[in-house]
């Protein structure tokens, strides 16, 4: 049994952390829970709400840290806190601003014998899970090219904000981590990246749109996202060259925690027929098939499965620390290259427009393919 504290009391604990924890009972205990203000959640049984993180660090009986604060400096601080405190820690996406703040964090963690772990409880949702098992089956034939997106059509978000001073509140850092590790966790990390970031709406905006290519051998992972897509893409089209697979619809269990519903519940996060995803190939004999994957269930307990698995019996971490950082830097790249259409213009750019940034992957990142 691992007692568990929050560094946060938002939406990020409430709906995305605590749920699955509560729903592992045997190996997980919510002890404390931190915030600035007064909770506006409703209360957990039997847990402490403080507002002063020292009651966590002064706490012998804490054995993980998870912090769910809303900036990516926040979470670096907060992880650095927690660990110089002898905690292990958990810490919510993005992980840190910088490949090398992340990298010392694990440093940091090595040197006092603790484990620290990034949260990417998106590599157990149901669409990424079916369309990692349909590339493993092989009936594809050789991928040539894979398209990952996470779209919106949430116009007043782009609209209420001007861009953010820390890189981690942008939307690259924001959504684009999910989807970039989800990739990096498949294939490794890319020999090359180019990033197109743009404000759609223009000058003085925040950044509302991204489409990074992954450069593998044979093969690019172009992950896209946009806030103004009234018909999202497909979550995931897989090209080989056999055949193509092509899942619309995204995994179900943030859709379920909307409606408050709970892990446990009868249908919770599971895919019907019509949220299945076509899978159409040509078989040696020459012959076209086209026909319905019944879709993996996503299960994001799993995740902390895997966290009790490697503090308690040293097992591999679900999130290898060279992935987190290849994630970090490919995200602080694209943000690097991206100009904001007010500084282009005041450079003699036309405004309004994205600016593309073509790198190699940072040095010291990657992940070995696998």
């Amino acid at each position: 049994m691992l007692n568990v504290a929050f560094i946060g009391n938002g939406k990020s604990t409430n709906r995305y952390h605590a749920p699955f924890l509560l729903f592992r009972p045997e190996t997980f205990r919510i002890r404390t829970i931190y915030g600035r203000s007064a909770p506006t959640w409703d209360l957990i049984d039997g847990v402490r709400y403080v507002r002063d993180p020292e009651e966590i660090w002064s706490d012998p009986e804490i054995d993980l840290v998870i912090v769910t604060t809303t900036t990516a400096e926040s979470h670096a601080q907060f992880a650095r806190e927690a660990l110089e405190h002898g905690k292990n820690v958990v810490v919510d996406k993005p992980f840190a601003p910088t490949a090398a703040e992340a990298r010392e964090i694990f440093d940091l963690a090595a040197e006092k014998g603790l484990f620290v772990q990034g949260y990417q409880n998106r590599r157990f949702d149901s669409d990424f899970l079916t369309a990692k098992s349909v590339i493993e089956s092989g009936v594809l034939g050789e991928l040539l090219e894979v398209e990952m997106h996470y779209d919106y059509y949430r116009p007043e978000v782009p609209e209420s904000f001007a861009p953010a001073e820390d890189p981690g509140l942008s939307f690259l850092y924001a959504h684009g981590v999910h989807t970039l590790d989800q990739a990096i966790s498949l294939f490794g990390a890319p020999a090359a990246v180019r990033s197109d970031v743009r404000q759609l709406l223009g000058a003085g905006r925040m950044n509302d749109y991204f489409d990074v290519a992954l450069d593998y051998e044979g093969f690019t992972v172009r992950v896209a996202s946009s806030y103004f897509r009234v018909v999202n893409r497909p979550r995931f089209v897989l090209y080989g060259r056999r055949g193509v697979f092509v899942k619309t619809t995204e995994d179900r269990q943030e859709e379920h925690l909307k409606l408050f519903a709970v892990p446990g519940t009868p249908g919770f996060g599971l895919d019907l027929p019509e949220h299945y995803g076509t899978l159409t190939y040509v078989d040696a004999a020459g012959e076209r098939h086209e026909e319905k994957v019944p879709s993996i269930p996503g299960d994001y307990a799993r995740f902390y499965d895997g966290v009790h698995a490697s503090i308690v019996e040293g097992a591999e971490k679900i999130v290898r620390d060279e992935e987190t950082i290849a994630v970090i830097g490919i995200l602080e790249e694209g943000m690097r290259g991206w100009v904001p259409a007010s500084a282009a213009a005041s450079e003699g750019s036309p405004a309004g427009g994205g600016a593309s940034a073509g790198a190699d992957a940072p040095e010291g990142t990657g992940a070995a393919p696998r």
